[in-house]
């Protein structure tokens, strides 16, 4: 392998690791493997620190197709707690408000859920890693300041309801989506048309384009996995 010209890795990210983690681990590894002090690292699309699964590494000039890797079509599982809402739309913040949930049904659900198929606006959470004034909105939002974010248009081609629990109000969902979609914020929507509040309680990223999570590296894998491959380094007139 030749991660200098360029190699595109699949990983299965853990919880409660950034991308960024993700993306330094690797690059110390690599460097440390093929003698480099530097090396490009890349990912290809941003998973939540609360969030598992499929995140896409590039390296060296594979970086350079980070833009088309990212326009891939991803799937998730969701699963959303209803009637409580949180500041960041997940677990990272504490409840701010508790909504009534006795009018919901296992069939009102579904009712709802049909209202999201297809293209539709969403705003994004203040949470995420969209930019404002040259911040990251996340940046503004832990710091307590007021953030507006416009909505933007993306296209959900596959929403199902896996499992719904009347005693806890619990819901898992499976989501077919494109580049662009905060599923964080399709909870609060979802809790919003049922006229009551949603965050989400875990969200797994199981697919993006052709590569499922069933196909990515564990992260403690990677040493053992990079000891066994055999490692070209690009020479000075590769770079000519």
């Amino acid at each position: 392998m030749n991660f200098q010209a360029g190699e595109i890795l699949y990983f299965d990210k853990p919880l409660h690791w950034t991308s960024f983690n993700l993306v330094a681990k690797v690059r110390s590894a690599l460097c440390h493997k093929i003698g480099v002090r530097k090396l490009k690292v890349g990912h290809a699309g941003t998973l939540d620190p609360l969030a598992t699964g499929v995140v896409t590494i590039c390296t060296g000039k594979a970086t350079k197709r980070i833009d088309e890797l990212q326009a891939h079509t991803k799937e998730y599982v969701a699963t959303l707690q209803l009637g409580a809402t949180t500041p960041s739309f997940d677990l990272e913040t504490d409840i701010d408000a508790n909504f009534p949930t006795a009018h919901i049904t296992e069939q009102k659900v579904r009712e709802v859920l049909t209202q999201f198929m297809g293209r539709i606006e969403q705003v994004p959470p203040a949470f995420s890693a969209c930019k404002v004034d040259g911040h990251r909105a996340y940046n503004l939002a832990r710091k307590g300041k007021e953030v507006q974010l416009k909505a933007k248009v993306l296209v959900i081609d596959e929403i199902e309801l896996q499992d719904f629990s009347p005693e806890t109000m619990q819901m898992t969902i499976r989501v077919v989506c494109s580049k662009g979609t905060y599923i964080r914020a399709l909870a609060r929507d979802i809790g919003e048309a049922l006229q009551s509040g949603a965050h989400l309680i875990a969200l797994r990223r199981t697919r993006v384009g052709d590569i499922r999570v069933e196909d990515c590296m564990k992260v403690e894998d990677f040493p053992e996995w990079l000891e066994k491959q055999e490692i070209e380094k690009e020479t000075e007139s590769d770079n000519d």
